[in-house]
């Protein structure tokens, strides 16, 4: 993930996002949504984004910005999308769509919401509802690609 250090954010605007989400207005998180609301959509680690918070100059600790992403996901600002990398990757609500995880780089790239097509869904359990589904192709550079570079 690159993060830009250029705020497109107006001065306001992150206090009136957590305010909107119910949540407190630390510098860490005022910070934190300058970086995630101020620059194009990205896929974001809690590590890179500690990285581009402490380069800011805001003040917290790596396990602040977990416990911030944390409350963004539960107030439905951010979702933690669902891999089994090394990382855990977070993203700015929107769009329902899906991911390419790539293994040996340990990124993360969308697949556009129209090229898969889910078919019928088994019914949850009783009492159980779906919230969403999530699709994740892991995939990696093959042998004759790496040899072609």
């Amino acid at each position: 993930m690159t993060l830009s250090h250029d705020s497109g954010l107006a001065p306001d605007e992150a206090r009136r996002i957590l305010s909107e989400a119910g949540l407190r207005a630390t510098r860490q998180r005022l910070a934190m949504i300058d970086i995630l609301f101020g620059q194009p959509p990205a896929h974001v680690s809690a590590e890179g984004l500690y990285d581009e918070v402490r380069r800011r100059g805001a003040p917290g600790s790596l396990s602040r910005v977990y416990g911030s992403l944390k409350h963004f996901c539960a107030s439905g600002l951010m979702r933690r999308v669902p891999i089994y990398g090394n990382t855990a990757w977070y993203e700015l609500q929107g769009e329902d769509h899906h991911h390419f995880y790539v293994e040996d780089e340990d990124r993360l790239l969308d697949i556009p919401p129209d090229l898969i097509r889910l078919g019928d869904l088994p019914p949850p359990p009783p009492g159980y509802t779906i919230s969403g589904v999530d699709v994740l192709c892991r995939i990696r550079r093959d042998d004759a690609s790496e040899h072609r570079s």
